[in-house]
């Protein structure tokens, strides 16, 4: 089984205070986070973005600097925990700008005499993140799609392993928006609270929930155009890549030699990884299905709301002070309705009548003897025996393989209940393996941390209590 703790977050969890200054959230913790958050928006914008002009190597004079706060000083109408109001602009911005300094954000050198202020490398790349975060929109899954397709045609004419990579990256990015975007809009719809103003519940619906957090090309998911339709493609053209051992010798001496530093393990581990990525496609159906519920709940009780909401604003008064008006003033008036009084007392509902009925009788309890109660467990524990999942699959290989980690159907140990039905999943498993594709998804599912090899023969009695194609089962490498 693979260590998907070291790949995953081993150098995350190492690396992140490596990177950056311990209190560097300290600012953005703060009473006036929305402050500071505004104010490094704005030096982002001006000075140290991607869209700024080229910042000089020395750094930013430190006048320059103060007059860049003192400008976000006055438009946001900056207050500070215990900062006295009357205290001078110049005052306050240079007490911000040393915070920013004495947190991280920003760093100052001397140049010559004149002390420079300047931000590093990783705190700018760590911002551009941020601001790229705060102002994510919509998700057009048709260009992920063809780009996850492009990078992979890539790999299988040039085996980059860079390409392998990315689309791997592109692919877990896909999944998960699709994922989170149908948990936003279960937040988004328990935040529009019937206390809102009609008006103000349309804005924040369609700012909050259409504009920012859907999916742009949601209405053509389904069609035959969208580049979604090619997934099953895609997953095949995986699987030939996987499958074929020229193309994992490439791509694995790619990786160890342009990513992991020539650590053959981990280089095999990543790709692994990467092709496990990329096999998570065939899920983004249930992913769909799943945003579509969600999707429909919002929809139907956005529009349950905004229904009452116009049928209770109507103004049924005047319109009956209209009607009657309306009615006095004709000529000739013609009721639709029958003679008589259109409201009496014989016209009104009778008076409801309750009818007493009698109490029920008290239930009766059946008390278990002993001998229930074993029946009960024995049966329980027939029925567990008898259950299999793929942990309990995966221990019962571990103990039957050898110390290569390989073992033959012939020599697998029946002594138990939990062994027949073990062998009869593995004999499954290896079945579904020369089947379709998605009956081999199904089957790798089951089969964690080893592989199952049917053998090409016809079916014939695996023992005396099972009979069907022999197999063989190898444990994949850590």
């Amino acid at each position: 089984m693979i260590d998907y703790f070291s790949v995953r977050f081993g150098k995350a969890a190492e690396q992140l205070f490596r990177r950056l200054p311990e209190r560097i959230f300290s600012p953005l913790a703060s009473a006036n986070r929305q402050q500071f958050w505004t104010l490094l928006c704005a030096l982002h914008v001006r000075r140290f973005g991607p869209d700024a002009p080229l910042a000089p190597s020395e750094g930013f004079a430190q006048r320059d600097m103060t007059r860049d706060i003192e400008d976000v000083l006055v438009e946001l109408d900056w207050e500070d925990e215990g900062e006295d109001p009357a205290t001078p602009l110049g005052i306050r911005a240079n007490t911000v700008l040393q915070r920013l300094i004495d947190t991280g954000w920003l760093r100052t050198d001397r140049h010559g005499v004149e002390k420079r202020v300047g931000m590093s490398p990783a705190v700018s790349q760590f911002l551009t993140q941020l601001v790229t975060f705060a102002e994510t929109g919509p998700l057009f899954v048709a260009g992920k799609v063809r780009s996850i397709d492009a990078n992979l045609r890539i790999v299988s004419e040039e085996m980059d392993g860079d390409s392998l990579a990315e689309a791997a990256e592109q692919a877990r990015n896909l999944l998960e928006h699709v994922r989170n975007t149908g948990l936003n809009v279960r937040d988004v719809m328990a935040a529009l609270t019937p206390e809102l103003s009609t008006g103000e519940y349309v804005r924040r619906f369609f700012s909050d929930y259409v504009t920012d957090i859907f999916i742009g090309d949601y209405r053509e998911l389904r069609t035959r155009e969208h580049p979604l339709s090619r997934r099953q493609h895609i997953l095949e053209l995986v699987e030939r890549l996987a499958a074929s051992a020229e193309v994992r010798g490439r791509l694995q001496h790619s990786y160890q030699t342009r990513r992991c530093g020539g650590d053959e393990a981990r280089a095999k581990r990543l790709l692994e990884r990467d092709f496990d990525r990329l096999r998570e496609l065939s899920r983004i159906d249930e992913y769909l299905d799943r945003l579509d519920s969600e999707v429909r709940r919002a929809n139907k009780l956005a529009l349950t709301f905004l229904d009452y909401r116009l049928r209770s604003l109507r103004p049924v008064d005047d319109l009956l002070k209209s009607a009657i008006n309306a009615l006095v003033d004709a000529p000739e008036v013609v009721v639709p309705c029958s003679p008589g009084p259109m409201l009496a007392s014989g016209s009104l509902a009778e008076r409801r009548r309750t009818v007493e009925r009698p109490p029920p009788d008290a239930l009766r309890r059946s008390i278990p003897t002993d001998r229930d109660i074993a029946l009960m467990r024995i049966a329980n524990r027939i029925l567990e025996a008898r259950q299999i999942t793929p942990e309990r699959l995966t221990a019962f290989v571990a103990s039957q393989a050898d110390e290569q980690g390989r073992i033959s159907s012939d020599r697998l140990e029946i002594d138990s209940i939990e062994a027949v039905v073990a062998k009869q999943a593995l004999a499954d498993i290896a079945l579904a393996m020369g089947g379709t594709e998605q009956m081999r998804r199904n089957a790798r599912a089951q089969a964690r941390g080893f592989d199952v090899v049917p053998d090409q023969g016809e079916s014939e009695p695996l023992d005396a209590l099972l009979s069907g194609r022999r197999f063989a089962i190898k444990i994949r490498e850590r």
